[in-house]
């Protein structure tokens, strides 16, 4: 088995691909190691200490490291790790619990739509599965859709995503532009 390993625009993570279905759909992010204790194989990458973030994503796992750490000696820490779940085809979820499922956050977190809204809310949903979601995840990451109020698209930036220098740049110039071409009535995307 072979560990193929992709940058992404996020200097502090780095993508993996196995060649192998990681999850079935969606994604589920670990930003600390409570939530990693779902996880087998995110518990063990949070175990390593420098590693601060954890994304499965379909076919990918990205990792991202805390600020000023070497990828040099983490990366091959990393390889190991995901190399021996894989071969040793070790569940990806603790036992018996619904850890599998895509989690899109804390519902706290969400703006929620206008009812009033709902055919754009519709057609916002629609972009974000089938162009922005795909395009993000090529780079390690993923977006959740939070809301829609006021003209305004709320996002979720995750994995690669969140805290990468161009993610800003990415939501305005990329995703605001696409979903503002196909949905008039959207003024602006903000992530939250």
């Amino acid at each position: 088995m072979f560990i193929e390993t992709e940058t992404t625009p996020n200097p502090a993570t780095l993508k993996f691909l196995s060649g192998r279905q990681v999850m079935v759909s969606g994604t589920r992010e670990f930003t600390n190691d409570e939530e990693a204790a779902a996880s087998p194989l995110a518990e063990a990458l949070f175990s390593l200490g420098d590693v601060t973030g954890v994304l499965f994503g379909r076919d990918f796992i990205s990792v991202t490291a805390g600020p000023g750490v070497d990828w040099t000696p983490l990366k091959p820490q990393v390889v190991a790790m995901l190399l021996d779940h894989f071969v040793s085809e070790a569940p990806l979820f603790a036992g018996g619990n619904a850890a599998a499922i895509t989690v899109p956050g804390d519902p706290a977190d969400d703006i929620g739509d206008d009812p009033a809204d709902i055919d754009i809310t519709d057609q916002i949903r629609e972009l974000i599965e089938t162009r922005v979601r795909p395009a993000v995840a090529n780079d390690g990451g993923d977006v959740v859709y939070r809301g829609f109020r006021e003209g305004v698209v709320y996002l979720a930036m995750r994995g690669a995503c969140s805290g990468c220098p161009s993610s800003a740049a990415t939501l305005k110039n990329g995703i605001e532009s696409l979903i503002r071409h196909y949905v008039p009535e959207v003024s602006e995307v903000r992530a939250v």
